[in-house]
């Protein structure tokens, strides 16, 4: 009977496809990584598909860390379960779990580093600005052309100014998109294609390293061998 079984399990294996789309880049705050936390796995048979995805991948360090993985990990993890799987790789090779411990959440610490942030951002702005007028003659040019359509000199500050004042405010918003929780449109700002530019950037980075430390790795183990053979 038990023979019946291992024959008959290994006959609905055959033939399975399995498509196998890896995250590039994976935030977890458990250490105990699986498979669902880093790629997504579709095939014919729903259950397998399921305990496809709490497949352990790693166990990371207790302490915050990144991880660089390829897919070759995934697909003899996968082989190991399902040895006649048929693989079908989307996407891309390689793989980065960013592990963070779980923390209790500080509000007066993100407040205060919130209120940090726009402190730096609006003297920083404030004195660009000014120091741009100052380059500009800015207040020479509205002084001219208040003289030339009105007639007269300007006693003081005049319309114009106020009118650059607002302007500059609302080309502000509308350019960043983003006014607290308010946004012009549903388009990402400037600002998140930045931010989501930087971190594509960290995560190759981090990915092309690990990729250097595995070949250094597999190079330096060839090595021992080999002398361990010439020995």
């Amino acid at each position: 009977m038990s023979g019946e079984k291992e024959s008959a399990g290994q006959g609905a294996d055959r033939g399975i496809r399995v498509y196998l789309k890896l995250r590039q880049a994976a935030k977890v705050q458990k250490r105990e990584v699986t498979l669902g936390d880093v790629a997504e796995v579709f095939c014919d048979d729903p259950a397998l598909c399921s305990s496809l995805l709490t497949l352990p991948v790693r166990c990371m360090e207790d302490r915050p860390q990144k991880y660089a993985g390829s897919v070759l990990e995934i697909v003899a993890l996968i082989r190991r379960k399902v040895p006649r799987a048929e693989m079908e790789i989307i996407g891309g090779t390689d793989f980065l779990i960013d592990y963070r411990p779980p923390s209790a959440p500080g509000r007066l610490r993100e407040w205060g580093k919130t209120i940090a942030v726009c402190a730096v951002c609006f003297t920083g702005a404030a004195f660009a600005i000014m120091t741009f007028n100052n380059d500009a003659s800015v207040s020479d040019v509205f002084r001219e052309l208040y003289r030339l359509v009105t007639g007269r000199e300007a006693a003081g500050p005049t319309v114009l100014e106020a009118g650059y004042c607002l302007g500059l405010a609302a080309g502000i918003l509308v350019f960043f998109n983003h006014f607290a929780s308010w946004k012009l449109s549903a388009d990402p700002t400037p600002l998140e294609v930045e931010l989501m530019l930087y971190e594509e950037n960290v995560t190759k980075t981090l990915i092309q390293n690990g990729e250097k430390k595995r070949a250094s790795g597999t190079r330096d183990k060839g090595k021992k061998e080999d002398s361990g053979r010439a020995s």
